[in-house]
């Protein structure tokens, strides 16, 4: 079976990602290979982790990992195929909190599959072509198929500090689906790259 994590990208108080996280998966819980049990989805919330700024003492590309808080993260992210990144856009950018958990791994990321769900004014774009270059240099494939949710036409907002309500247009299921088409399809044709370095790493 192929499992595929639904990472929760910010750890801000009151954040509307968790919210865009949660209609993530109940949607792509109707896809067809997750509804016929080929596919298990996982939400992997950053925030559970409580992952300090990068503190450790050699590059992630060695393995060599030394705190138990990296090992933890490493246990978790190697045992996902694939991702989908839910992230909100800072200032043109992804969250610093969701680079910094990038940054703390190499090998567990190596020739997998991610989709991409973003929100904010502009539906959070910026940040995916961000998250895309960073994911790049740690081989993993973003998909070209995006959900990109707009704070004035996708959310009902009570607040400021609410973190709202999703209330997506009509073309944002569909669009989630076909993320997911290509996701597993990606996932699927990477597990015979992951299986030949994984055997050497036993």
């Amino acid at each position: 079976m192929i499992r595929i994590a639904i990472v929760i990208g910010s750890t801000r108080p009151s954040r509307r990602t968790e919210v865009v996280a949660r209609w993530t998966a109940a949607v792509a819980a109707r896809h067809p290979a997750v509804a016929g049990g080929e596919v298990e989805l996982e939400l992997v919330d950053l925030a559970e982790y409580g992952l300090p700024l990068l503190d450790e003492a050699t590059s992630a590309i060695f393995g060599e990992y030394r705190n138990p808080h990296t090992k933890r993260w490493a246990e978790t992210i190697g045992s996902f195929d694939g991702f989908v990144f839910v992230t909100p856009e800072y200032n043109r950018s992804m969250p610093a909190a969701l680079k910094n958990a990038i940054d703390f791994l190499y090998a567990e990321w190596n020739n997998k599959a991610a989709g991409f769900v973003s929100h904010g004014i502009v539906g959070g774009v910026r940040a995916v072509e961000q998250l895309r270059l960073a994911l790049a240099e740690v081989k993993v494939a973003g998909v070209g198929a995006q959900v990109a949710l707009s704070c004035f036409t996708d959310f009902q907002l009570t607040g400021p500090h609410d973190p709202g309500v999703v209330t997506p247009g009509e073309h944002q299921e569909p669009m989630l689906h076909e993320m997911m088409d290509e996701l597993v399809a990606w996932t699927r044709a990477l597990e015979t790259v992951r299986e030949p370095a994984e055997s050497l790493r036993v």
